[in-house]
């Protein structure tokens, strides 16, 4: 799952860690350490410059909304439902495999938030059967502190309330590709928590290695068992994990503070 991530490079950054060929300034987006669903991200995606005359696909950094609202939606209150796809089933599901087999993007962030529950509870929020009451924070990120390139998609929604002409006449939304958690040991774990993604949580973001990402972002490529083959997790081992403020709980709370890792966890918030 990945409900909550924190994003905080500056787009002129992106632009040189994905080669980037295109991105407006007016769409820049400031440092945000507590993204939450329907709010705007950044995102890398390859298509061709509206109204130009090169058919060529430009990577651009474009600013989407979270929380993807299918094209053939009557109305986008659903989106902030759909803020996740599974790697799983995402070539078939009707809400997802036109855009997962035509329109896919990368979502930059430093890292994800997750909430820490006792192993029954797990089990039981996977059978569907009760949900997840929030409980210590961990941040998850790259050990190397490199960019956690999320796979996601992206669709286009038309707003026919509105007139052509309308600036918000069309949505761009997207939502994050998740897939199962790592069961190996974490590259850095906190001396008192767990010591793999799987004990935070079942599910886990699919991270995109560098190596996937022009594949990945390839328009060309639209065949879905072509791209099934993308949805491989990145190699184990690459990943930290650490314990921090319960205020991140709290969407209104949102600075660098966030971030910042605790000796252990909060006191009522044990592993």
């Amino acid at each position: 799952m990945c409900g909550r991530y924190a994003a905080s490079r500056r787009p002129e950054d992106l632009a040189g860690i994905f080669e980037i060929e295109k991105w407006e300034p007016e769409e820049t987006l400031d440092a945000d350490y507590n993204v939450a669903p329907t709010k705007e991200v950044h995102a890398v995606l390859s298509r061709p410059l509206k109204d130009a005359d090169d058919p060529r696909p430009v990577r651009q950094l474009r600013t989407l909304k979270w929380g993807l609202v299918p094209s053939w939606s009557k109305t986008p209150e659903g989106g902030a439902r759909m803020i996740n796809a599974r790697a799983e089933t995402v070539h078939e599901k009707p809400s997802y495999r036109r855009a997962f087999a035509a329109r896919r993007c990368i979502l930059p962030a430093d890292g994800y938030y997750e909430w820490v529950t006792g192993k029954q509870e797990r089990d039981l929020e996977v059978e569907g059967k009760k949900k997840r009451p929030r409980k210590q924070p961990y941040f998850v990120t790259p050990a190397d502190g490199s960019v956690f390139a999320m796979a996601g998609l992206y669709e286009f929604w038309r707003d026919r309330t509105l007139p052509d002409d309308h600036p918000l006449a069309w949505w761009v939304t997207c939502s994050v590709i998740t897939t199962e958690a790592e069961t190996t040991p974490l590259a850095v774990a906190p001396e008192q928590g767990p010591h793999s993604l799987a004990e935070i949580h079942p599910r886990m973001p699919l991270m995109l290695t560098p190596d996937r990402w022009d594949a990945w972002l390839d328009p060309s490529r639209t065949d879905p068992e072509d791209l099934r083959g993308l949805l491989a997790p990145p190699p184990p081992g690459l990943m930290r994990a650490y314990p921090v403020t319960t205020a991140v709980s709290n969407v209104r709370n949102n600075g660098s503070e966030l971030l910042k890792e605790l000796a252990a966890p909060e006191e009522g918030t044990l592993f």
